[in-house]
Order: C-alpha cells, then sequence, then structure tokens
C-alpha cells in the first residue's frame, strides 16, 4: 500500500480521492452439496443483522479501466469491466461475505467503496448520504468511519516507521491530544492481542499475522463503523487465519462494528460472514444468507466454488459429486451479453446467452441471478420476485423450473 493510501484511509485532507444436480441437505432432495460436509474449520456463525438500519447502500455501482492504445496519442479503445452493475447494502453490525474467483473484481469493490478507487458510475452512499463523488473536505469526517485492512500485511505498513508512530497518525488525526497518544496506542495493541512494548518495534520485526495485526489496530485507531477487509487472512497460516477471525469476531461484538469481508476461501467467509455475495466477472451471481448459500447454492458457479473446497476425508473427497464446469473465463474486456457465466455453466440454455438474468429474490431474502436456478421448487420460483437490486442491463424475463 503506498503512503497516499494510508492517508486517505486515515482522513488526510490533502490526500487525493480518487455439476452436481443432486439438491444440498435442506434443498429439495435432500443430498448434501459438494464440499460442505467438512469444509469449515468451525461451525457458521449464527445470523447477526444489527438493528437493520443501513449503513452503507451501494446503487448499480460501475467500474471501468479504460484501454489505451497509440504510439504518440493514447486513444481508449476499450474498458476493462471490473466491476458492473453492483448492488447491494450493509446493515449495522453486520458482515457481508464477498468471494469469487481471482479477477472476479473483488478488491476493486472494496477498494471503490473507500474511494481509492473513482467510480465510473452509479452510487455509493453512506448513513444515507452520498459519497460517490465527494470532495476531500467533504470525505474528510467519512474517512474516519470507513477504514480497511488490506492483504499484504508486510507491504501495508511503512517499513522506515515505528508501530509507535504508524498508531500515532491516525490518532492525531482524529484530534487525540498529544499526551494521551502513547496511552491509547498501547490500548490499541492490547485490544488486539499485543504487548505495549511493541511499539518502539519496526514492521519487519513481526510475524505475518502480528504485522496484521497491527494494520487492524491502525483501522480502530480511528474509531471506525465500517472495516473493508482485503483477503485480511489468506497471507497467513491456519492457525494464525483462526486467531485474527476469533479477533474480529471479538471486536465486531465488543465494539458494535460491521465488515465487508473479502476472500476466496469458502470455509472462512461461512465462519465470519452474515450474508454472502458471490461475484464472477464483475456481477453479483448470489446474494445469500451465508448458512443458506451453503446449504441451498441456487446458482450454478455458487456450486461450483462449493465444490471445490477440499474435504479433509481423502475417501470423502474423492467419490463426492461436483457441479463441473468447462471453458475459459470470458475476457473483462469484451464481456458476454447475456448471462457472464453461460459459456461454462452446465444448465445454460439460449435464453442465458442472450439475456442477462435479472437478481431473483426467493424466500429468506436469498438472490440469484440464474434464468434456469437449482434447488428450488415451482412453488418457489412463483412466490419469487424481481429484486430492486437487479442490474439496469438484465431482461425482466422470470426465471424458469429445471428438473
Amino acid at each position: 500500500m503506498s503512503p497516499d493510501e494510508q492517508n486517505d484511509l486515515s482522513g488526510d485532507a490533502s490526500a487525493p480521492l480518487g455439476g452436481s444436480d443432486q439438491p444440498p441437505a435442506g434443498a429439495t432432495g435432500g443430498a448434501e452439496p459438494s464440499g460442505a460436509t467438512g469444509s469449515s474449520p468451525s461451525p457458521a456463525r449464527p445470523a447477526r443483522n444489527g438493528d437493520a438500519t443501513p449503513l452503507m447502500e451501494v446503487e448499480h455501482l460501475r467500474v471501468l479501466f479504460p484501454v489505451k492504445s497509440g504510439l504518440i496519442i493514447d486513444r481508449t479503445v476499450a474498458h476493462v469491466h471490473a466491476v458492473d452493475d453492483v448492488s447491494f447494502r450493509i446493515n449495522e453490525g453486520e458482515t457481508l461475505g464477498v468471494v469469487g474467483e481471482s479477477g472476479c473484481g473483488k478488491t476493486t469493490l472494496i477498494r471503490t467503496l473507500v474511494r481509492l478507487i473513482n467510480s465510473t458510475g452509479g452510487q455509493i452512499k453512506f448513513r444515507d448520504r452520498d459519497i460517490t463523488k465527494a470532495s476531500r473536505r467533504a470525505m474528510q469526517p467519512i474517512r474516519s468511519q470507513v477504514q480497511m485492512v488490506f492483504q499484504d500485511p508486510q507491504a501495508s505498513l511503512n517499513p522506515r516507521k515505528r508501530i509507535s508512530q504508524i498508531l500515532a497518525t491516525p490518532l492525531k488525526l482524529r484530534g487525540v491530544a498529544g499526551n494521551q497518544i502513547e496511552t491509547q496506542s498501547r490500548q490499541l495493541l492490547e485490544r488486539v492481542g499485543m504487548r505495549p512494548e511493541h511499539l518502539s518495534r519496526y514492521p519487519h520485526e513481526f510475524s505475518g499475522g502480528q504485522r496484521q495485526r497491527i494494520g487492524i489496530a491502525r483501522a480502530l485507531a480511528m474509531d471506525p463503523k465500517l472495516i473493508l477487509l482485503d483477503e485480511p487472512v489468506s497471507a497467513l497460516d491456519v492457525s494464525v487465519q483462526a486467531q485474527v477471525i476469533n479477533l474480529l469476531d471479538e471486536l465486531q461484538d465488543d465494539l458494535g462494528l460491521s465488515y465487508v469481508f473479502v476472500a476466496h476461501d469458502l470455509s472462512v467467509v461461512r465462519h465470519v460472514s452474515d450474508r454472502i455475495a458471490v461475484m464472477y466477472l464483475g456481477k453479483v451471481m448470489e446474494l445469500s444468507p451465508s448458512e443458506e448459500l451453503y446449504t441451498k447454492p441456487i446458482h450454478p458457479y455458487s456450486s461450483a466454488l462449493l465444490a471445490a473446497i477440499p474435504i479433509p476425508d481423502p475417501k470423502e473427497n474423492r467419490e463426492r459429486a461436483r457441479t463441473k464446469v468447462s471453458g475459459e473465463v470470458p475476457s473483462p474486456i469484451d464481456p458476454p451479453v447475456g448471462c457472464r457465466f453461460a459459456g461454462r455453466c452446465p444448465r445454460a440454455t439460449d435464453v442465458c446467452r442472450e439475456v442477462e438474468p435479472q437478481l431473483t429474490e426467493y424466500a429468506g431474502g436469498h438472490l440469484a441471478a440464474c434464468h434456469h436456478p437449482q434447488y428450488v421448487t415451482r412453488e418457489e420460483i412463483a412466490a419469487a420476485t424481481r429484486s430492486p437490486l437487479s442490474p439496469l442491463s438484465s431482461g425482466d424475463l422470470m426465471p424458469t423450473y429445471s428438473d
């Protein structure tokens, strides 16, 4: 992470803004989804949606990166569709997990939420206040309430500064008196499970897990309400991952924090999230309560992700049925017209290749963008409705029942 990004997140006013078809347990048919058994290191967390008050609302967000060409004069010849018409809301005290394979737009999405990347279109609201194009001055109070923890704990800390200096900067920007900075820095380290004497050390003197704890402490120094976590445990050992995840749970309980937790490890996301958004090629394929995604994945792509979770028992891992996908991921420069997963989906038909599916809302707030959903009954499809979070480019066709 560059120094400019650190200043942005601390609230510096001078910083620029920038195919198995067997249904899972609990669904029609009673079979368990591929990868669900034994894949989670600990039980899924209970639902915790706070008072359901929207903390942040994202409406039809788009982030396009220009593709330049030309030796003398750069001309924009195309765009990379990194995030394409994504909508969701984050409630007070809630954790929203965001999963998907590499290149689906997860990191770009949360960097845009914190304004490290400017959006191309759409709207971002924080506590009903539009911050999509807010000026530096208008963003100053918002930056203290929305913080970010980066994926690489070593690159995100300034190697030339001691931990005392790293924590002092956000405390000063928050207006903490000079004679209280050391005391509060010690308290921050203790809160994340480190000792006060670590203040005098440099980042390279710590392990990866300890550096990530320091990154969390730096985010907490601004007293935020929302923390965006960009794969915070992917670079850590499994035992250290569990420690950091438990720390995040404790902080959420104690401070009432909301999280957006980006990861590619679905077993980790299951443990920490209240709801999970599944992304593919810049689009949201499914948005579901956490446990229901694992017991009743409606979109075939979600099933494919679940099938990729290894099961500790080698025999069971070899014998389980898997949702098979084939083909290559389409180019984000020239994405398909209809469903972006149609070219790899075992259930795809002509309508999938021609019409982009809407986000259909099923019972329990389970949303999926699929013309031929799996593990749903005729009655569930008949009772389903078009979600207001559907992309503007999507069609108005309701899903059809498939055996």
